[in-house]
């Protein structure tokens, strides 16, 4: 996306209180400026919108990355939602695109299996909040090839560009890159750290009053973050 559309979302994300300052202790031990808390895209129009950015992600990858895609799979819990919205807001921009997603526990009765939603077939875009560790995409992974289909993409809302690692022992990659390396996957994000970087130092109305908060996200950056 353009990078008015990553400040749109951005600014978006913040006036929702989904991307908040202060200090936070992230899973892995370290203490982060910033927060994006996904769950909280949790009304109609907040997650109409998130979708609508989503679209517009994969669209735009499509468009200037030569990406090649068939459906989508959301990776339960979150990404049922996540591939699901973005697939409506897809078909509100003139592009119907199937979709898929698993149950944690296999279904033994009815239609059972662990699948629900379209036939998985073709190449396949694996749709999700952020990347942590990296597990719900070696699972997705592990899904789609084991029903004859192809992963194609990983689509997230934010790149954090964070070394993996814990607060003292710091790998030399983030989450993103071991995706791309071990599986051979892009991942495209809505928005990364730099965006929000560029945002909370520029003359944005709603950056002005975040400004201060600059300093210790370029901090964290300059420890924890990886480039590109």
């Amino acid at each position: 996306m353009s990078a008015d559309l990553r400040a749109q979302f951005i600014r978006f994300t913040i006036g929702a209180g989904i991307l908040r300052f202060g200090e936070f202790k992230t899973k892995a031990g370290r203490l982060s400026p910033y927060f994006f808390n996904a769950g909280l895209f949790n009304d109609g129009m907040l997650l109409g919108r998130l979708a609508e950015f989503y679209a517009g992600t994969l669209l735009e990858a499509e468009r200037t990355h030569a990406l090649k895609f068939d459906m989508l799979f959301g990776p339960a819990y979150k990404g049922i939602t996540l591939a699901s919205a973005t697939a409506v807001a897809m078909a509100h921009s003139g592009r119907r695109v199937p979709f898929a997603f698993n149950r944690k526990e296999a279904k033994d009765h009815g239609e059972g299996g662990v699948l629900v939603g379209a036939p998985m077939k073709g190449r396949v875009v694996i749709v999700d909040d952020v990347i942590s560790a990296g597990t719900s995409v070696r699972e997705s992974v592990e899904i789609i090839r084991a029903a004859g289909a192809e992963p194609a993409a990983v689509l997230i809302a934010l790149d954090r560009r964070e070394r993996s690692g814990d607060a003292e022992n710091i790998g030399p990659h983030s989450a993103a890159q071991e995706i791309r390396e071990r599986y051979g996957l892009p991942v495209f994000a809505i928005a990364n750290l730099d965006d929000l970087l560029a945002f909370l130092g520029s003359k944005d109305s709603e950056a002005g009053d975040l400004s201060r908060h600059r300093e210790a996200v370029a901090a964290y950056r300059d420890r924890y973050g990886v480039s590109g």
